[in-house]
């Protein structure tokens, strides 16, 4: 190691995992109320400490799979949080990702384990540290994105109704969506395609189920917006 890596300090580096899920209409926030010091019996964001063998996109990966026990997870990098006093454990820098999963898919064992629930977006606790601005930022992030891509189906199942998906995009633009020209736009979209299934749980009259065609997206990858 030359002597310019000796005389310059070193940092513990982290990830932080700011994980969305929607259910009944309403989207959630996956937090955890710590177990450990510093700021035990307090809300924060899963997160951990990247290791000498991991890339930090890696870490966060990992870091989301034992929390909750998926992978191949839609995440995104939303920003680098390094302030000098923002942990008065260490000098440590965060990167934080979000990420969009199914919320009837997870470990809830692995959930229970880490102590961690599912809180409404706009109901959630005091958070630590930074965490609520990493929170806005990855909130602010995914309402630009889901714009121009089709991410949004990452928060729902394999099949879903249309009413689901409308209440989906009304929640994340916050504004209510004309029933007759979302229909009309979800016609025109070949990628989300109406199967023979019905849903007979949510919908009492047994609404038709549809599922999101990732392959005849990438062949005709131009995303309208749903309102």
């Amino acid at each position: 190691m030359t002597a310019y890596y000796n005389i310059n300090p070193r940092f513990y580096v982290s990830v932080d995992c700011i994980i969305f899920g929607f259910d009944k209409g309403s989207l959630k926030l996956l937090l955890l109320k710590r177990n450990f010091e510093p700021a035990k019996g307090c809300w924060s964001l899963m997160g951990g400490f990247v290791q000498k063998d991991e890339s930090v996109d890696d870490a966060a990966k990992r870091v989301l799979a034992e929390l909750t026990g998926l992978e191949e997870v839609y995440m995104e990098q939303v920003g680098t949080f390094g302030s000098m006093n923002r942990d008065p454990g260490k000098r440590v820098i965060s990167v934080a990702y979000y990420a969009l999963i199914d919320i009837d898919a997870y470990d809830r064992e692995l959930v229970q384990q880490h102590n961690a629930y599912w809180t409404d977006m706009d109901k959630n606790p005091e958070l630590i540290l930074d965490h609520r601005l990493m929170v806005e930022q990855a909130w602010a992030q995914l309402k630009k994105k889901i714009s121009t891509d089709p991410i949004g189906f990452n928060l729902l199942p394999k099949l879903f109704t249309l009413s689901q998906l409308q209440t989906l995009y009304e929640v994340i633009y916050g504004d209510a969506i004309d029933k007759r020209n979302f229909r009309k736009r979800i016609a025109e979209m070949n990628f989300i395609e109406k199967t023979d299934k019905i849903d007979k749980i949510r919908s009492r009259r047994g609404a038709a189920l549809y599922q999101f065609n990732e392959n005849a997206y990438l062949k005709d990858p131009k995303f309208k917006k749903l309102c």
